[in-house]
């Protein structure tokens, strides 16, 4: 399972007919791997510390308004989870053991792993430190079999870093997540494209790219809960109700997917939110649900090097009405204890709130990958 997935910047799909483009797909098909690590943050601790082997792990803050960066499957099993409060892993699993978060080693650790996936392609696309999407239709050693090179990735990750790496191998980035998925830890699955539609009719709306919790909310109580589903209701019923991500939804429930693998993807904002299983009212309540969101969003930060200038709270009211509210600064923002004031200033300046919240959530932009070159470069142009 990957860590903590925040906002990632998605190209949305064009509309299609799908029979056709089912057709063109299985008539040239992509070759896509999606490479991820196994309970990346965990793991690396496991590895360096034998005592925590074979124990519940869960690496984050266990202060009370902590959150699980990441989960061994030791914690797994007892239903521990990333980006889950610290207090809650802590009553599913009591004999849980925090340990705090070493950014700095898992970024080493990525890093000897992104030359292995250069051997084989120049066309990667990092989503974070320990999952990849790579295209090898045209790969450099000229291996004609495209789970062959996922086997090979995986033996050496396992041998450079004595870490394992589960790999999925499709036609398409959304097919190739699901695989990668389907036999963790440590496997290796493939779907081909006669597979491809019949392994996603079955799947819960939850698991598709691009449906969140309000989302698949909103899809229930339209009566979809499945991909066969989606697939009954027609494009113009889809866009109706869900917008331009109606056409997206239409390919994606028929194992259709046009991304392309981006090798030079820019981030353009870090987030994250949350949907509530009550409406709050209270400033405290709202408090209490920011903070684990402002973490989430720091440990990205703090793992990849990048640092943002604009700050961005997320409101979704009972009656779904959303608003915005921003601050910008002249500077990157340094300190992860500024992004939290920020994010809290700006929640406590929509007080007091006519009605209750379902939904927070916090994001950062205006990124750049080296804070500390560009606070120099800003302080001296001022």
């Amino acid at each position: 399972m990957a860590e903590p997935d925040l906002d990632h910047d998605e190209k949305e799909l064009t509309p299609v007919d799908w029979r056709s483009d089912l057709e063109f797909e299985q008539e040239r098909p992509r070759k896509i791997i999606h490479v991820d690590m196994d309970a990346f943050y965990a793991s690396v601790e496991q590895r360096d510390n034998p005592v925590l082997r074979g124990k519940p792990v869960a690496v984050g803050g266990s202060r009370e308004r902590g959150v699980v960066a990441a989960a061994s499957y030791e914690a797994r099993k007892f239903g521990v989870r990333s980006a889950m409060p610290s207090v809650t892993a802590r009553r599913k699993c009591p004999d849980v053991i925090f340990v705090k978060p070493r950014f700095e080693v898992y970024k080493q650790v990525s890093l000897q792993i992104r030359p292995i996936f250069a051997e084989h392609t120049t066309i990667i696309e990092p989503l974070s430190l320990d999952e990849a999407y790579l295209d090898v239709t045209e790969n450099l050693q000229g291996i004609a079999s495209a789970t062959e090179i996922a086997e090979r990735i995986r033996a050496k990750i396992r041998a450079e870093t004595q870490l394992t790496a589960s790999a999925g191998v499709s036609y398409n980035k959304f097919l190739a997540k699901l695989a990668s998925d389907h036999r963790k830890p440590d496997g290796l699955f493939v779907i081909t494209p006669a597979m491809g539609p019949s392994f996603v009719e079955a799947l819960p709306v939850e698991r598709f790219h691009g449906v969140g919790p309000a989302t698949a909310a909103k899809m229930k109580a339209l009566g979809i809960f499945t991909a066969l589903d989606l697939r009954a209701k027609d494009e113009a019923f889809l866009s109706k109700h869900f917008g331009k991500a109606g056409r997206h939804f239409y390919c994606i429930c028929r194992g259709i997917d046009h991304r392309p693998v981006l090798p030079n993807r820019v981030r353009k904002s870090i987030g994250a939110e949350n949907t509530f299983s009550r409406d709050l009212t209270s400033l405290d309540d709202m408090r209490a649900e920011l903070g684990p969101l402002v973490e989430k969003v720091w440990q990205y930060c703090n793992a990849t090097g990048v640092r943002g200038r604009t700050v961005t709270l997320k409101v979704k009211f009972a009656d779904f009405r959303i608003i915005t509210r921003s601050r910008s600064r002249l500077v990157p923002i340094s300190e992860g204890s500024t992004l939290a004031s920020i994010s809290d200033e700006l929640l406590a300046a929509q007080f007091p709130m006519r009605e209750g919240v379902r939904l927070l959530g916090v994001s950062l932009s205006s990124l750049c990958a080296d804070a500390a070159e560009v606070d120099t470069q800003m302080t001296l142009a001022l």
